[in-house]
């Protein structure tokens, strides 16, 4: 049995339902899984149109219906954009509600088990705020909308992978935020993301908050205080853990096969190197030939994993966005539904 996979499209004025539409002309892809899409038909026909990609768009009502057959587009019409409802590279209300409601709508279809993972295409914050929606980011929906109470953000982009222990918040508030029993609940979640990905006993790599791991208390505290007993507690756990981990070094160390995954303490510290690893930028056309990377939140009950980049309004509509991080995104929501549901 094929995982059934739910994709939702996104903003509707990014390059989500492009991207889209590239990753499911790859005949690889049906091979593996059975893909849904989760959106709206107008931006899907478009994207289809100016991109190039030929596929037969076919309407289903539920994801049962589906039948993955290469070649076409297989996707629920949730209805909220009509002809000239919507505008490329613009952030607008309509598109805020309906990126948000595609997400609600992939979420509740996993919880009542009809998918086994869900893929989340870009969506603009400002976009789904106006829309009254008042969300940091798709971690933060789902962990609402699936009542999670310890969930995080799992990066993966070659051999870097790397997990947070606080994400959408600012520096200030992420340095308060560092406490014995989150960082210790993220290694956890560390153990169990990459269990879902096939490892047996992932050694993971916990790094420190200030230059240096603090230094014994010369360049902060919280090392000492904080992260460091976490680590002592994980290990009592059976988990193999090692940290803090100067930040500096310990993502080289990871990348050089010493950690299968690193905790990092605040969005930037985890985002940088992932994106230095798997986002190329050609200095002669200034256009990205490579956007690869994952973006998975571990800890729901369900499997979700996302592109690792924005809506990209600059070059939305014009048939011109790399879907390698999309085809990336589902073909690890393949691995963790495969290992979690036990399928072929």
């Amino acid at each position: 049995m094929k995982p059934v996979i739910g994709i939702t499209m996104g903003d509707p004025a990014g390059v989500g339902s492009e991207i889209t539409a590239k990753a499911l002309s790859h005949e690889d892809i049906y091979e593996k899984c059975l893909p849904v899409v989760i959106g709206d038909y107008e931006a899907l026909r478009q994207a289809n149109e100016f991109s190039g990609t030929g596929l037969e768009l076919r309407e289903v009502k539920e994801p049962g219906e589906a039948q993955g057959k290469c070649g076409t587009l297989e996707y629920i019409d949730l209805g909220f954009l009509k002809p000239g409802s919507f505008e490329y590279k613009k952030v607008q209300k309509i598109c805020g509600e309906a990126s948000f409601q595609y997400v609600v709508k992939a979420i509740d279809l996993a919880m009542k088990k009809q998918l086994h993972a869900v893929v989340t295409g870009p969506i603009n914050k400002e976009a789904i705020h106006l829309a009254g929606h008042r969300y940091s980011g798709h971690t933060e929906i789902f962990g609402d909308y699936t009542h999670t109470k310890d969930f995080a953000m799992l990066l993966t982009g070659g051999a870097l992978k790397v997990i947070h222990v606080t994400t959408h918040c600012s520096m200030r508030e992420a340095c308060d935020r560092i406490k014995k029993e989150r960082v210790l609940a993220v290694i956890r979640l560390a153990h169990q993301g990459l269990s879902l990905m096939g490892y047996e006993n992932p050694k993971i790599g916990v790094a420190g908050l200030n230059p240096h791991a603090g230094e014994n208390g010369l360049f902060g505290w919280e090392e000492e205080r904080e992260i460091a007993p976490a680590v002592e507690d994980a290990k009592g756990l059976g988990l193999d853990v090692e940290g803090p981990v100067p930040p500096d070094t310990v993502f080289v160390k990871c990348q050089g096969g010493q950690y299968d995954v690193v905790v990092a303490m605040y969005h930037d510290q985890g985002h940088i190197p992932l994106k230095l690893a798997g986002f190329k930028l050609d200095a002669a056309t200034h256009r990205y030939s490579s956007m690869s990377g994952v973006n998975s939140t571990i800890g729901l009950p369900i499997i979700r994993t996302s592109v690792d980049h924005g809506t990209a309004f600059g070059k939305a509509g014009e048939g011109r966005a790399n879907e390698e991080s999309m085809v990336d995104a589902i073909d690890t929501a393949i691995v963790m539904a495969k290992n979690k549901f036990g399928l072929s």
